[in-house]
């Protein structure tokens, strides 16, 4: 991502005795540019900062009070964000004979006041907090941080704390280091702080900043996390019940499986916590599979005609759209291409992408792009994106056919179920694994449809692939729903029909052969399994829809308490309307189809 942003902490980061390290000034100086700002993040009351350093015009923004505080140097105007100090407060101090300063919000104590400082606050039941800085003490309105003042900083000059740098050396500086994307530490400071950063900068003082902030600067991105360690997406639970999470900055990400086997669903569950740690995403969407994202806060579906993108001028108009809805630094972005002829389809994405990272270079927007269908539509091209940017996650069930240059700029491969012994083949040499190509394929043949596999080359995998079992989303996978009727589950999983305690014989792979089983029943010889509620446990922990089995839970206690006539029959309606009847009729309306989640996720 590119560096848009960088925070500096103020006393004993760039400045000592109160005063601007001259090599920080002068690198201040020398990076100056119009695409990047530089934001003074500092505990100091504004006033005595205005006083000792009358060079604040150095910065775009600067948050005093440790948060409480923003000014803008080039208007000279300054906004309060957080209560004013109380009057009660500093009576109550002058009282007990402690001395402070005060300023718009903060109090400033000696750290030794603080036993006086929690009694007088407990006193007078005020919603007020602590705060250390070294051998000082500031007293703040609950809620207000270094974290808070930055992200209004960020949303006033329209920049993302994704796209942010944060430099800091004490107590006060934690949650500004870990709300910007990447947090600095420096080598004379606080040791939990150095602990908790994702780099510690070298050097005995404020002198070590300027080298370091020509550096940073002399890169158009921020540097890739190595090791993975704070940015991470939850994606599934290993067996043994450990959670799998995978770390997304600097690396491309590749979801490959058969049509069907839950690759967006796996790759809708990536977006959605992307969206949720507000990253700015752009899906490029050739079969409306993820329109569904708008569920989300933040999230426009830009649906694009037959007649949207007839011409560059078309694609153009289009793009225009997104580049104004990436003004905001906090919307992402889904472009739906499903109503496109496949010939159109190709060009447009092809133009798509082209402009996608021309902008992304210049503003650093969209942090990620996600391209459904990858193999389609880059197999061929002649020119790649910038996938040096590393923001990108492909989804594809022919990954064989994407460039090898692609293949070997991806860093984590996910796997849904796969059955093509050849593109099974393809993946096992991309990951280098030492199994035999037989046991291989057979390790992904025989992945249940919830279930998909980190491939080994991942930092999280080592060696060997991990199993895990995908997550549940929070946004209905709600297109096409009725092709889930008969996709299988592993044999494993089949619904076992039984009479009188022992197996009949037959048995349902899928929702279709469980409604032809249970049309050809007469009479009541499958009651044992409306009474144990088995019918309804099948739907919610094999096809994981909670809201048929919910329905089918319903007719099994209406038959048990004997209120339900000819339960298999309302089984089969249930199912139908679910995955039949309603997509039919929604789709011919020209609507978007709504509902739960889709069964287990593809």
């Amino acid at each position: 991502m590119k560096l848009s942003l960088l925070a500096l902490d103020y006393d004993g980061t760039i400045a000592e005795r109160d005063r601007l390290a001259p090599e920080v000034q002068q690198a201040l100086l020398e990076v100056h540019r119009e695409d990047l700002a530089v934001v003074l993040v500092t505990g100091r009351i504004l006033s005595d900062l205005e006083r000792q350093l009358p060079t604040l015009d150095l910065f775009a923004a600067v948050v005093a009070e440790n948060g409480a505080v923003l000014y803008f140097p080039s208007t000279g105007r300054s906004t309060r964000l957080a209560r004013p100090t109380d009057p009660l407060l500093l009576a109550e101090l002058a009282r007990r004979s402690v001395s402070y300063r005060a300023g718009e919000s903060v109090v400033e104590l000696e750290g030794g006041d603080a036993p006086v400082a929690l009694e007088a606050i407990r006193t007078l039941e005020l919603p007020l907090a602590l705060v250390f800085n070294r051998e000082r003490l500031m007293v703040l309105p609950q809620s207000v941080s270094k974290a808070s003042g930055l992200r209004e900083a960020a949303r006033a000059l329209r920049v993302s704390l994704h796209n942010a740098v944060a430099l800091g050396d004490a107590e006060n500086d934690h949650d500004m280091l870990d709300v910007c994307e990447l947090g600095v530490a420096v080598a004379w400071g606080s040791p939990a702080l150095r602990r908790a950063a994702d780099q510690v900068l070298p050097g005995d003082g404020p002198a070590a900043v300027g080298p370091f902030l020509r550096r940073l600067t002399a890169q158009p991105m921020l540097p890739a996390e190595r090791p993975v360690t704070r940015r991470k997406l939850r994606l599934g639970t290993c067996p043994g019940g450990r959670p799998l999470s995978l770390g997304i900055r600097g690396r491309p990400v590749l979801i490959a499986g058969d049509p069907q086997s839950g690759k967006s669903w796996l790759a809708g569950l990536v977006c959605e916590q992307l969206i949720l740690q507000r990253y700015c995403v752009c899906v490029i969407d050739p079969e409306g599979d993820y329109a569904c994202l708008d569920h989300l806060s933040g999230v426009m579906v830009l649906n694009a005609d037959d007649d949207d993108v007839a011409s560059l001028e078309r694609i153009e108009r289009t793009f225009e759209r997104i580049k104004q809805t990436f003004g905001h630094s906090d919307v992402s972005v889904v472009v739906d291409l499903s109503a496109l002829r496949p010939e159109r389809k190709h060009a447009c994405v092809l133009a798509l992408i082209a402009r996608l990272t021309a902008f992304r270079r210049r503003t650093g927007f969209p942090h990620r792009i996600v391209l459904d269908e990858a193999h389609y539509f880059l197999g061929d091209a002649t020119e790649l994106p910038d996938f040096d940017a590393a923001g990108y996650l492909l989804i594809s069930y022919r990954a064989s056919r994407l460039r090898a240059d692609v293949l070997a700029m991806t860093e984590a491969v996910l796997v849904t179920g796969l059955s093509d012994a050849s593109e099974a083949e393809a993946l096992r040499r991309l990951a280098g694994a030492p199994a035999l190509p037989e046991a291989w394929a057979a390790t992904l043949r025989a992945l249940p449809i919830d279930g998909a596999v980190l491939l080994p080359g991942a930092e999280e995998a080592g060696a060997e692939p991990i199993r895990f079992r995908i997550d549940e989303r929070l946004t209905p996978h709600v297109r096409h729903k009725h092709k889930y009727l008969e996709r299988p589950v592993a044999t494993g999983r089949a619904f076992v029909f039984t009479r009188g305690g022992k197996s009949s014989g037959e048995r349902a792979q899928s929702l279709a052969e469980l409604i032809a089983v249970l049309e050809a029943t007469r009479e009541r010889p499958f009651d044992g399994h409306l009474k144990r509620g088995d019918f309804s446990r099948w739907v919610a922990e094999v096809f994981r829809d909670a809201e048929l089995a919910a329905g089918l839970r319903a007719i099994e206690a209406e038959w048990r308490t004997h209120l339900a006539a000819r339960p298999h029959e309302r089984i089969v309606r249930a199912i139908r309307e679910r995955y039949i009847e309603a997509p039919r009729l929604l789709i011919a309306a020209g609507t978007e189809v709504g509902g739960g989640p889709e069964p287990t996720g593809a």
